[in-house]
């Protein structure tokens, strides 16, 4: 499955999450850090859903950009 995931920068680094899997999250010091970093999240959030015996949310979220005038 693909997954949408929100990457914002911070103060001190990057921040992610999932809205699709409530509760995944990650952070991270560089933008290669939190992409590993919220993969793992995932990879290890869905792996807790299947050993739980929860059905695994199908992706429902996606992302576009509005244009406003400057």
């Amino acid at each position: 499955m693909k997954y949408m995931i929100v990457i914002e920068q911070t103060g001190t680094g990057y921040s992610a999450y999932c809205p699709d899997l409530e509760g995944c999250v990650a952070v991270g010091s560089t933008r290669e850090e939190i992409e590993t970093n919220i993969r793992e999240a995932i990879e290890f959030h869905v792996e807790s859903l299947r050993h739980d015996g929860i059905e695994l949310p199908r992706p429902t979220c996606y992302s576009t950009y509005v244009e406003i005038p400057a």
